[in-house]
């Protein structure tokens, strides 16, 4: 794909905070030789179906939204290291982040279900993005990350430094595996759990390593994806029938 046709957006990232999580996960053993011959396996054998997918939705991002295709953002993986996650931009260029942060800061505390941000609606997000994001084909550029060693297909949702700091120790279990495109989480429930099960989930995955679980997360992982595509149609018929009757 030719960068100057589309290009990458940055956001630079910060300096991780070295904090007590940090240190507590730094010795933690590399990822399983099996885990990742499987990952380039996978990614190589699927590559006729999600390069040209790829191609189609960069063209369909830039016709709809002017600025950039793709960006990265500083994440937390495996034993406390940064990296540089690819996505699909879902958002218009230059919009504001804080509401998002708080957002997510309200969920840590609070024992409710995570439900999204732009569930209820979103100006920053760009026309075809809530597909996009309840697709999950925004995080498909992730499959770089995944041949760099930086991401597993399946593995816990890799974290922000800010969430990372507010981590608890006893969390730092979730980062003795590979972040994931997918994982244990995403597959059972996702934004209906609250944070506390997310991390007991991602916990119970780092703990329960195997090619048998990692292959059935992954076969559960397209159904899925169908059903959230199929909350959000239903979602929008509903808010169109309530402005009808209005």
């Amino acid at each position: 794909m030719n960068p100057t046709v589309f290009p990458v957006m940055t956001v630079e990232p910060q300096p991780v905070r070295r904090t007590a999580l940090a240190h507590a996960v730094s010795d933690v053993p590399s990822c399983p030789r099996w885990k990742r011959l499987m990952d380039i396996a996978f990614v190589l054998l699927a590559s006729p179906f999600w390069l040209p997918l790829m191609i189609v939705i960069a063209c369909c991002i830039k016709i709809v939204s002017p600025g950039c295709v793709f960006f990265y953002q500083e994440r937390i993986g495996l034993n406390g290291r940064s990296f540089r996650l690819f996505k699909f931009r879902s958002m218009k260029v230059n919009v504001e982040t804080s509401s998002h942060e708080k957002y997510c800061e309200n969920l840590f505390q609070a024992d409710r279900p995570m439900t999204k941000l732009d569930a209820a609606g979103d100006p920053r997000i760009i026309p075809l993005g809530k597909l996009l994001r309840a697709s999950g084909l925004d995080e498909l550029p992730q499959i770089f990350n995944v041949l760099r060693g930086e991401m597993s297909l399946v593995g816990p949702r890799p974290c922000t430094p800010t969430e990372f700091s507010r981590f608890e120790p006893s969390a730092q279990e979730r980062f003795n595996a590979l972040p994931g495109l997918t994982g244990y989480w995403q597959v059972n429930g996702k934004n209906k759990t609250t944070f506390k099960e997310m991390i007991a989930m991602d916990i119970h995955y780092a703990q329960s390593l195997s090619p048998g679980l990692d292959l059935s997360i992954i076969l559960r992982t397209i159904p899925t994806l169908i059903g959230q595509v199929r909350e959000l149609r239903a979602m929008k018929e509903q808010a169109n029938q309530l402005e009808s009757v209005r």
